[in-house]
């Protein structure tokens, strides 16, 4: 696979470059995919193309779990599963007595403006932000709660406070509430009317839940690390109560 790094050896990146925009470098064999000469992401191309055993038992990909955890929980093939009530997650029981509001589904998609923490408060990604990570609400549910487009919202659960400004749109499923994932939010963070302190960021109303399933085996796939092998997108799936509020303070 030493031809994966042909020409670009001589590759040098300064911080400054850095600063200014993300670059690649090298194709990893740790990875998945092959992205020289500008080529886009695309997972498992390494695999595929380069023959690169899958990282599994057998060095193929699995459709069927044949584990005694995996067996014991359901998750040994893959199967609908119902989105968890507000009532089994215990973290709005004691947000519900705050103040007055929505409870919505909270979802926090793949970064939309940014590379994971990075890359989100430059002045050319504020510009397609609205200065901050907005909240996105369905446009009709919003409208019930006298929610215009632009205006201040508070989300809020057991679990922390987030506030900022919002967008209505059309594309958003009602009973849900979308903020776009893991910005480092270091700058213009305003101070919640409800909790009296620093409004975070969108994991401050989050937390990570562990399936009993990532605590098996030590050995090939079921080896865990956190990210890779770790807990899925539904560690980002809870609930919270929406409000609108007034243009708070810093």
């Amino acid at each position: 696979m030493t031809h994966l790094s042909d020409g670009q050896r001589d590759t040098r990146i300064r911080f400054s470059d850095l600063v200014a925009q993300p670059r690649r470098v090298l194709t990893t064999p740790t990875w998945s995919a092959v992205i020289n000469k500008g080529r886009a992401y695309s997972p498992f191309t390494l695999n595929v193309e380069e023959l690169v055993p899958w990282r599994t038992l057998t060095g193929r990909q699995h459709f069927y779990l044949d584990h005694e955890n995996y067996l014991e929980w359901g998750e040994h093939l893959p199967t609908y599963k119902p989105r968890p009530d507000h009532t089994m997650l215990s973290e709005t029981e004691i947000s519900a007595n705050e103040a007055q509001g929505r409870l919505l589904n909270y979802i926090t998609p793949h970064g939309k403006w940014s590379i994971h923490s990075t890359y989100s408060e430059n002045i050319r990604m504020k510009t397609l932000s609205r200065g901050g990570y907005p909240v996105w609400l369905n446009d009709k549910e919003a409208a019930e709660m006298d929610i215009k487009d632009n205006d201040w919202v508070e989300l809020f659960n057991d679990n922390g406070v987030f506030v900022q400004r919002c967008i209505t749109s059309a594309r958003i499923p009602r009973g849900t509430v979308f903020v776009y994932h893991a910005t480092e939010r270091t700058v213009g963070i305003p101070i919640s009317p409800l909790r009296q302190k620093r409004a975070g960021m969108n994991n401050s109303i989050t937390r990570t839940r562990l399936k009993p399933v990532l605590m098996s085996g030590g050995y090939g796939q079921f080896t865990y690390s956190f990210n890779y092998w770790g807990p899925t997108g539904v560690n980002r799936d809870t609930f919270v109560y929406v409000r609108k509020i007034d243009k708070p303070s810093y």
